[in-house]
């Protein structure tokens, strides 16, 4: 276990990028935890950055800017670095529930660290299945 850290999840930097003024990105800037995500959160920023830019009303360099200031408070792990038995579970746990979210589940089971997500659904079907280690800021 890493302590004070958390594995973020995608759709918390979306919500630290879409309004001007953001408390998760207020979080991720000011405070001294540790964040980890899986590589593949860059993949998906970039592939919803017109979405992203057309709801937060951020200029485009505004929008650098922010994302640049996030990603450099972000540990990426490569999910081939996740462990087999983590990546399976979390398979196990995420396939029926939201599959894209496997990997930030099996990172959190990987280190032992509270996942952070802003996913109602994601944590309603993880909790059916016996998964509770979320954050709550």
């Amino acid at each position: 276990m890493i302590s004070n850290s958390v594995v973020i999840d995608t759709n918390l930097v979306f919500s630290a990028l879409i309004p001007k003024a953001s408390q998760i990105r207020d979080i991720l800037f000011e405070s001294n935890m540790n964040f980890y995500s899986p590589n593949i959160l860059i993949a998906e920023i970039y592939k919803h950055k017109d979405k992203l830019l057309k709801s937060s009303k951020l200029t485009e360099s505004e929008f650098y800017l922010y994302f640049n200031g996030i990603i450099e408070k972000i540990k990426f792990i490569p999910t081939d670095f996740i462990g087999l038995e983590s990546r399976q579970k979390a398979y196990d746990l995420c396939h029926d529930v939201d599959i894209k979210d496997t990997p930030f589940v099996a990172l959190s089971i990987d280190f032992a660290i509270p996942l952070w997500t802003g996913d109602k659904k994601l944590k309603d079907g993880l909790r059916l299945k016996g998964f509770n280690d979320f954050y709550n800021q």
